[in-house]
């Protein structure tokens, strides 16, 4: 198998280390703008061939990862259809659907593209930020054309599987209305709260200052690329704006029953909301990571952060981070530990509750 690469930035370079890992026989070509980018591929072993342009090397290609902003899409497609075999298979990755299609189809290779969207990502950029492990248990959306074989949708679909990825097969019409409602409204909101907070802020930046636990996960988000959330709400703004209306009925409803102190009103709203949010799935994909953290109360002195770190390195559990919690609004205990992954903080909360610790589990 030869799989190509047009891009190898956050996305694309992630799908293609994890194809590496998977299948570490397979021939992986690419093609990026910045030379830099492709030397580290290269030095790392993900792709086998860098290539300074798009040209013949393409042609050997089973799939074609066109992993570019939907701005540039038409002109990369235009300098690939040339070197197209016909029983490759063209796929993307972007967030929105409609309008790749629609750049596909006027090119006439709607019969050879399979549109995707890996549910999957971080605040940040880059090939540098790549990882192996992005996309597994990620739900990755399938958008074939309507002209698209069904063995080859299957084909496909399978491929991705067995990257550890979980495909999902939808209209593109569906996934643009399910992703503004998922995806591009909360980004949306979280934008808009990190401005209201920086407007209200007087000059002393209290409320920066004190941002902590909640605020801060629930705005993550907002720290990704301000140029992608641009393209993104623009291509999709019609769907963007039918969610956003209905949230600002929620919002109405809430500021409603605030404003007249209506108690039952708002437990009903609260209630129904941990009800069906406690409902998702526990599996984590996109931008805000699902953490593995403990809170433990710890005496004000010095050294406790130190004994910490040391019983777990007793027991060769591995902390991502670890730091004092100066608002407590979101979090309880005093001391935040986040680990890899759930079986380390597991492991944790039994070394540190035999030691007497008062552990609090999120």
């Amino acid at each position: 198998m030869v799989i190509g690469f047009i891009g190898l930035g956050l996305i694309g370079g992630s799908i293609a280390k994890t194809a590496r890992r998977t299948h570490p026989d397979i021939t992986i070509i690419a093609y990026n703008r910045t030379k830099s980018v492709l030397d580290a591929a290269l030095a790392d072993g993900t792709i086998d061939l860098a290539v300074p342009e798009i040209g013949e090397p393409f042609r050997r290609c089973d799939y074609i990862f066109v992993c570019v902003p939907v701005v540039t899409m038409h002109g990369i497609l235009e300098k690939l259809k040339p070197w197209i075999s016909e029983t490759t298979i063209l796929t993307d990755v972007g967030s929105t659907k409609c309008d790749i299609h629609e750049v596909v189809r006027s090119m006439g290779l709607e019969k050879q593209f399979i549109g995707g969207h890996p549910m999957a990502g971080s605040e940040k950029t880059g090939y540098a930020n790549a990882t192996d492990r992005m996309i597994e248990n990620a739900y990755y959306i399938l958008t074939p054309g309507a002209d698209m074989p069904i063995r080859q949708v299957s084909a496909f679909s399978a491929f991705i599987s067995s990257l550890g990825a979980l495909p999902l097969v939808l209209s593109a019409e569906d996934h643009d209305f399910i992703t503004a409602a998922i995806s591009h409204v909360p980004h949306v909101i979280s934008a808009s709260l990190v401005n209201m907070v920086h407007d209200l802020d007087g000059p002393e930046e209290y409320m920066k200052q004190i941002a902590a636990g909640g605020f801060k996960d629930i705005t993550r988000i907002s720290s990704s690329s301000p140029q992608m959330w641009q393209e993104i709400c623009l291509a999709n703004g019609e769907n963007i704006c039918v969610v956003l209306d209905r949230f600002i009925r929620k919002l109405t409803d809430f500021r409603f029953a605030i404003k007249n102190g209506d108690g039952d009103k708002l437990l009903e709203y609260f209630t129904a909301c941990k009800e069906y949010r406690d409902s998702f799935s526990d599996e984590s994909a996109g931008p805000i990571k699902k953490s593995f953290r403990i809170y433990l109360d710890v005496a004000d002195e010095a050294g406790a952060i130190a004994e910490v770190a040391t019983l777990l390195a007793e027991k060769n559990i591995s902390i991502r981070n670890i730091g004092i919690v100066h608002n407590r609004d979101f979090e309880q205990g005093a001391l935040d530990v986040e680990f890899y992954n759930e079986n380390a903080q597991k492991a944790a909360v039994g070394v540190l509750t035999e030691k007497k610790y008062h552990i609090y589990e999120t």
